[in-house]
């Protein structure tokens, strides 16, 4: 490995004894090494700003701040920085949300060590590396969000650009009636925001 830049890992995980064995695992890799630890979502924020990981192995069940809202601010502040999700128990829900808000890959946390190694290989260069087990689980477990006519119709607006005022001259509706049904759409999506909630929905299908 002499004249190649190593593979930069930082690790998020509020449990030591994880951390600590997926460290041991990086630190036989010649092409890697862990240059930080954070043992929650708040903190793995601030080292990611300050240490510019390659690869960040991020738990999603964390606290002060849980791994999916983590990965969403470091990859809004650090888009070179790639996340890997590495979850015992995630939902199909979180593991989608996951990888919708910037996630590069994920994996369970009893996957073999030769495809955890890939796997930190694959995201530092970019490439989706999703474990079989968590692929077979996202098709198996397709939710079923049904919006109200009106609450899709409000949704291809703001999915074409519009913005609420524009959404209820063109609708012939109240602002009040926009905003109301947005926000029942955006319940019902688990969506934060409006350009995640027009994600959610077109990767549903919902959206024409």
């Amino acid at each position: 490995m002499s004249g190649k830049k190593k593979i930069r890992v930082m690790l998020a995980d509020d449990h030591l004894v994880v951390r600590m064995g997926l460290a041991a695992i990086i630190r036989i890799e010649r092409d890697m090494e862990v240059v930080g630890e954070a043992a929650d979502g708040a903190e793995s924020v601030r080292l990611a700003a300050e240490l510019r990981p390659d690869v960040i192995i991020m738990d999603i069940m964390m606290p002060k701040l849980d791994g999916i809202a983590a990965t969403a601010e470091i990859r809004k502040r650090n888009p070179e920085t790639q996340i890997l999700i590495l979850t015992t128990f995630g939902t199909s829900n979180d593991l989608r949300r996951a990888l919708e808000v910037g996630a590069t890959g994920a994996l369970v946390k009893d996957s073999a060590q030769t495809e955890l190694v890939s796997a930190i290989r694959e995201c530092a260069a970019g490439r989706e590396a999703i474990s079989p087990t968590i692929v077979r689980q996202l098709k198996c477990e397709t939710p079923k969000i049904d919006l109200s006519p009106r609450q899709l119709e409000m949704l291809n607006y703001v999915a074409k650009g519009f913005n609420n005022a524009e959404i209820a001259s063109m609708a012939g509706i109240g602002r009040d009636c926009v905003k109301a049904h947005l926000s029942a759409a955006f319940a019902r999506l688990n969506a934060a925001t409006r350009s995640e909630a027009v994600a959610i929905a077109i990767n549903l299908g919902l959206l024409r």
